[in-house]
């Protein structure tokens, strides 16, 4: 089984500081985890856009985390694709979603925007730390619907950082991910505002189109540049390889089948059914037998005698 499809990847997440430590920057070529994704959930072009980037955003920002925690971004919008999520620890693990994986908008003439797709909503993102019970969220208002602003804006809001993030997905003529990655320049307090004006001014100048660059064959490294021109950076070490990773588990579906309730679970005793489950997520097939099945029942009828 290759890298590939067994989610694995060569790349990472590399991370860079300025010299002067007033800015910390990600950057990521996440082309295989994303059409990792892709191949499993047989997303169509905006669903495979908005989850794409999504992926990317989680996986910029859980690398400025520390070991084993990780965060996740809840879109949830009025449009036709409702919602998507993305998970991404700082090891490198990372998975991504929507319930409407095969929207297809009536026409292109708004090219692959996902401002209508996702409409009006929220964005909630979750940080996950070890140990703890229950994770630290925040929401607010999404302002574009196109993943990396709605980012930026979180990161104002509920963190008071400024930030620019520009996230990229590209399609080839089939509608499959050729590439996928981003960058996240992120704002240090105490920083000199020319050099805050420095960076927005190389962005608004060489328009850094970051599909473009990687199709090309830029380097996280080569992503940065232009966006930092002017101001000297280096890298910081990260050997935390890409994996699309997902939790589910046996025990996790069985859990899930408590939730039915006696009743329903006699009815499949009855019928003799097995329970074949397969997860949306990462398309991991799984098979709970009828013993298996009386077994949740007659649990849930001694928990109910307590």
């Amino acid at each position: 089984m290759t890298n590939q499809q067994n989610g694995q990847s060569k790349e990472r997440v590399h991370r860079f500081v300025s010299k002067d430590l007033t800015l910390r920057i990600a950057a990521v070529d996440a082309t295989e985890v994303v059409r990792h994704m892709q191949e499993l959930q047989n997303t169509y072009p905006l669903a495979t856009i908005a989850v794409g980037r999504s992926m990317v955003g989680a996986l910029l920002m859980a690398a400025q985390l520390k070991d084993d925690q990780q965060v996740g971004l809840l879109f949830k919008g009025s449009g036709a694709l409702r919602s998507v999520y993305a998970e991404a620890s700082y090891n490198g693990h990372v998975r991504g979603y929507t319930p409407t994986p095969h929207y297809h908008p009536e026409s292109y003439e708004n090219g692959l925007s996902l401002k209508e797709a996702l409409g009006i909503g929220t964005l909630t993102v979750a940080r996950h730390l070890p140990f703890q019970k229950a994770p630290f969220q925040g929401t607010v208002e999404m302002v574009s619907g196109e993943i990396g602003e709605d980012i930026a804006h979180y990161l104002h809001q509920s963190h008071q950082i400024r930030s620019l993030v520009s996230l990229g997905v590209y399609l080839d003529s089939d509608g499959k991910v050729a590439k996928a990655g981003g960058i996240l320049i992120e704002v240090m307090p105490g920083v000199e505002e020319e050099i805050v004006d420095l960076v927005q001014k190389n962005y608004d100048t060489k328009k850094p189109n970051i599909s473009k660059m990687l199709l090309e064959g830029a380097t996280p490294a080569d992503l940065v540049k232009p966006f930092l021109e002017g101001i000297e950076f280096e890298e910081l070490e990260h050997e935390k390889y890409l994996e699309y990773f997902c939790p589910c588990t046996k025990d996790r579906v069985i859990r899930a089948l408590e939730t039915l309730g006696e009743e329903e679970l006699q009815d499949m005793i009855n019928k003799k059914e097995e329970v074949h489950v397969t997860c949306q997520v990462c398309g991991r097939p799984y098979d709970v037998t009828v013993p298996e099945v009386q077994q949740v029942k007659e649990r849930i009828h001694k928990e109910s005698l307590h």
